[in-house]
Parts: structure tokens; sequence; C-alpha cells
């Protein structure tokens, strides 16, 4: 789906998606425009990156959850900046919740790519944004337009990683989402983003045994799911498998990007304690049953998509364009 800025903040004056916008991300929205690269740029970045991506899909189609994922702990922390991907003994990378992040070798790969075709113009926050908006489309969601001119950071501390943990309540999580100008319909629709992916047991494990400290199962839980999630998750196992977020159990769904995430949470089948308490909160009820029930769950996400890829950016001359995504340029 092709939205420009303008056409976004068109959208935002009838409340749809900036009603919480902060005057910070607002302006970086302005910053930001689609189409950024055309004139600086001899090949089409966006096709080189799609071609790169494309490769990638082919071999590994988890690519997919693991750059929306990679986005979300980006944007989340210092804003969308490309700090995740700096190495270094206490950088992002070494924060238990970011341990499992995967897609740096994509990133790495599409880089390289776009170096030969506009060497020193791209920025490795761009490529994320654009990278996962590609591998969104391979699995099935609308292609929506990306907006680009971001600069990439020079900050990237362990110490600064503070992202919401799937046992949050959805007050909770609608607080979180706050700070970052993001309202409680774009959270819903962001987290919907598990409609692919999977979650390690130990992330859930606590809802199959003893559920806030009841010395039991978390009740809300379908009792199929639950039978299902206890045998790959044994009581007092390491917690290291995995389960997928979207269990739909007649079509699966797994890797393609479409609302059936949200009927499975109306059907008390959500894994995560967030996702199943998102069906029913007063805050977020009549939203998910709004896209469980429509068709156009693909078209929102890349709007939701968006919003979240201006959160925090660096723009003008702001921050630089990395060499390597992996490292700051040394003078």
């Amino acid at each position: 789906m092709k939205m420009s800025s303008r056409a976004l903040v068109a959208v935002g004056i009838f409340g749809l998606i900036f009603v919480s916008l902060t005057g910070q991300c607002y302006g970086a929205l302005e910053a930001l425009r689609v189409g950024f690269y055309e004139r600086k740029c001899l090949a089409d970045v966006e096709e080189v990156v799609a071609d790169v991506v494309k490769a990638k899909y082919k071999m590994d189609r988890t690519i997919v959850a693991a750059l929306v994922r990679m986005q979300f702990h980006d944007c989340f922390v210092n804003g969308c900046d490309a700090s995740i991907l700096l190495d270094g003994s206490s950088s992002e990378k070494t924060a238990p919740p970011n341990l499992s992040v995967r897609g740096y070798d994509v990133i790495d790969a599409v880089k390289a790519a776009v170096e030969v075709a506009c060497p020193g113009k791209v920025s490795c926050s761009d490529i994320i944004v654009m990278a996962t908006r590609e591998a969104l489309c391979l699995s099935g969601g609308g292609r929506y337009s990306v907006q680009t001119g971001r600069r990439d950071g020079f900050v990237s501390l362990a110490s600064n990683v503070d992202l919401p943990a799937p046992s949050i309540s959805v007050n909770q999580s609608v607080a979180a989402f706050a700070r970052k100008g993001l309202n409680a319909i774009d959270m819903v629709y962001l987290l919907g983003g598990h409609t692919i992916g999977v979650a390690h047991c130990s992330l859930f494990q606590d809802r199959l045994y003893n559920f806030q400290n009841t010395g039991g199962p978390d009740r809300s839980m379908d009792s199929s799911l639950l039978r299902k999630l206890r045998s790959i998750c044994p009581q007092n196992s390491a917690g290291s498998k995995t389960a997928d977020l979207d269990q739909n159990e007649y079509v699966p769904s797994s890797f393609i990007v479409d609302n059936s995430f949200y009927t499975q949470i109306r059907a008390r089948r959500g894994v995560l304690q967030i996702d199943q308490e998102l069906a029913f909160d007063p805050i977020t009820q009549s939203t998910v049953t709004t896209i469980a029930n429509s068709f156009g769950f693909s078209a929102k996400f890349g709007q939701a998509m968006v919003k979240l890829g201006a959160v925090g950016v660096l723009t003008g001359t702001q921050g630089e364009i990395r060499k390597s995504c992996r490292a700051v340029n040394t003078p």
C-alpha cells in the first residue's frame, strides 16, 4: 500500500494514526520522506534491498519474524537509529532481551549490496526498515511505502534496553507504547507482528504450571492449547524450545502475515500473556474483534510499521551514515 508523507499526516488529522504523537515523533515524520534516495543514487536502492532480502527469504522464511523483531527492538530503545546493530562488549546486542535477536547477516548482506550501488549514502537504520518491509511483503503482507532519510546513531548500551516484557498488563503495555508516541490502536496492530514467529518456552512457561504463583495454569488458556504447550515445554525444563505465536489449528499460518493471530487470541489460544489479555481487556477488545472479523489487517499493520519507523529518528546532520553497520565510523 503506497502512502506518502502528506497522506500519513492527513490520516493523522482524522485521528486514525497520530492520536497521541509527541512533537518529536511528528517532526521526525516531516523530515523523513518516501523516495529519499531517488535523486541521491543512480541505482534504485529499494530494489537492491528487495533483491537481497528475497534471496535470503528463499533460504530461510524465519527471517521475516527476525527482521520485524529487530526493527521493534531497535526503535524501542534509542529510536530507529540502528543502535542494535553495533558490536561491543556492552552494546544493546548483549542485553538479555536481545540475545536471541537474529537477522544481522541479512542486514550485512544488504549493506554490502547498497554500498556497491550507492556508496556512502544509505544508512543502516533505513536498511532495517526497508528490509523488514520487503520481508513482510514476501510473507503475504501489504507492500507499504517506507519513508527514508534516517541516519545512524553513535550510542549502543545494554543498560539502555528496557523493552516491554510479555508478562506485563495491557495498561502497562499501553503506557510503554505511549512513551514512544504510539497509541493503543498502534500497539494492537504492532503486536499483530506475532502473526509470524515463535516464542521460547521460558517466556510463557509460568502460564502452564504456576501462573502468578497460583500453583496452577492460567485458566484463561484454551485447554487443548495448554496440553499442547505442556508437551512442548515440560515443567522445570530449560525453556529453550519454541512454540508458534499464531496457534491456528486448521490453516498453517505461522509464516503468513494475516489476521489469524487475532482470531486465535479471541479463542483463548494466545501463547504470551500480553497477547491473550489483548483479546479481552476493555482497552483493546474492540480493536482486536474488528481486526479478527475484517480483511484490512495487512494495510493497517503497514501503517503501524511506518509509524514505528519514525520513532526517535536522526535526520539531516544528526548521526552519520555508517560504513559498516556493526561499528561507528572512525575519524
